[in-house]
C-alpha cells in the first residue's frame, strides 16, 4: 500500500508541476479567472467594497456631513457676532470721534472767552498802572523841578560868592554884588536855555 500512496502523491505532483507548466504559459495567476479561487477573491472584494460603500453613506458620511454642518453654522455664527461687534464698534468710535469733536469746540470757546477776559482785566489792569505811574510821573517831575530850582539857588549863591571872592582877589577892591549877581545870573540862564 505504500508503494501506490507513493505512486499516487508522485502522480499529483507530477500533475501539478504540468499544471503550473501550463499556468505559466497563460499568464498572471492572480489574474486567472478560471481558477475559482480568483473568483471568490474577486467577488470577496466586491461584497467588501459594497458593504464598506452601504456602511459609509449611510453611517459615516452623514455624520461628517453633519460635523461640517456644525461647524458651517458656528462659522456662520461666530461671522455673525464679529459683524455685529464690527458694526458696534464703529458706531461708538463715532459716537467718540463726535463727543471729542463737540469737546475740542467747547474748549476753543472756553479758552477764547478766557483769553478776551483775561486780555480785558489786563487792559484795565494796565490802565490802573498807567494812571499811577502817570501820577508818580508827575509827583516825581515837581520834586525834580522843585530840587533843580532849589540847586540852582545854591548854585547862584555858591557861584555869586566865588565870583565875589575872585574879582575881589584880582582887584583887590570889593566887588559890586548887584553886577556879579547879574551877570552870574545871566550864565545860568544861558545855560538852562543850552
Amino acid at each position: 500500500m505504500r508503494p501506490l500512496v507513493a505512486l499516487s502523491g508522485l502522480g499529483s505532483v507530477l500533475l501539478a508541476s504540468s499544471a503550473f507548466a501550463e499556468e505559466a504559459k497563460k499568464g498572471m495567476p492572480q489574474l486567472d479567472f478560471h481558477n475559482p479561487l480568483t473568483v471568490s477573491q474577486v467577488v470577496w472584494l466586491a461584497i467588501i467594497f459594497l458593504v464598506l460603500y452601504v456602511l459609509l453613506s449611510k453611517w459615516a458620511l452623514p455624520q461628517v456631513a453633519s460635523v461640517l454642518e456644525a461647524r458651517a453654522g458656528a462659522i456662520a455664527g461666530d461671522l455673525e457676532a464679529a459683524r455685529g461687534a464690527k458694526e458696534a464698534a464703529d458706531a461708538a468710535i463715532n459716537e467718540l470721534t463726535s463727543a471729542t469733536r463737540a469737546a475740542q469746540a467747547t474748549a476753543r470757546t472756553e479758552i477764547a472767552t478766557a483769553v478776551d477776559t483775561a486780555k480785558a482785566a489786563a487792559d484795565a489792569q494796565a490802565a490802573v498802572d498807567n494812571a499811577r505811574l502817570e501820577a508818580q510821573l508827575a509827583a516825581a517831575e515837581t520834586r525834580i523841578a522843585a530840587a533843580r530850582a532849589s540847586a540852582i539857588g545854591a548854585l547862584r549863591e555858591v557861584a555869586t560868592e566865588a565870583t565875589s571872592v575872585v574879582v575881589t582877589r584880582l582887584t583887590g577892591s570889593p566887588a559890586d554884588t548887584k553886577a556879579v549877581d547879574a551877570a552870574v545870573g545871566a550864565m545860568l540862564a544861558a545855560r538852562a536855555q543850552a
